[in-house]
């Protein structure tokens, strides 16, 4: 099979995908300008920004720690609901040291 020869001048044709009349003034882009959002002229301040970090960080440590607390509690306080519920004696357990005796 002989490769294709490339068309020539007269066989090479672009077409114009774009919208609206030909011509016409492209649409404006969505974003104007992107230059508010870079950073100003100030120096970034790496320590302020690790010690926010370390806050934040230790702030969810203890939401997390708190919730797993909690769910824990709630977990405990069904289980003697149900075993009072349901007519059982000694429901609570009592903790005994061997210091007492």
């Amino acid at each position: 099979m002989a490769p294709k020869d490339p068309p020539s001048s007269d066989d090479a044709r672009v077409v114009d995908f774009r919208r609206g009349r030909p011509g016409a003034r492209p649409p404006a882009p969505p974003v104007e300008n992107l230059a508010k959002y870079e950073g100003g002229d100030e120096p970034d301040d790496y320590r302020h920004r690790m010690i926010v970090n370390a806050v934040a960080f230790v702030f969810v440590i203890a939401l997390i720690g708190g919730g797993l607390w909690l769910a824990d509690t709630m977990a405990k306080m069904r289980k003697n609901q149900d075993c009072v519920l349901s007519g059982r004696r000694g429901c609570t357990p009592v903790e005994v040291t061997k210091d007492r005796w």
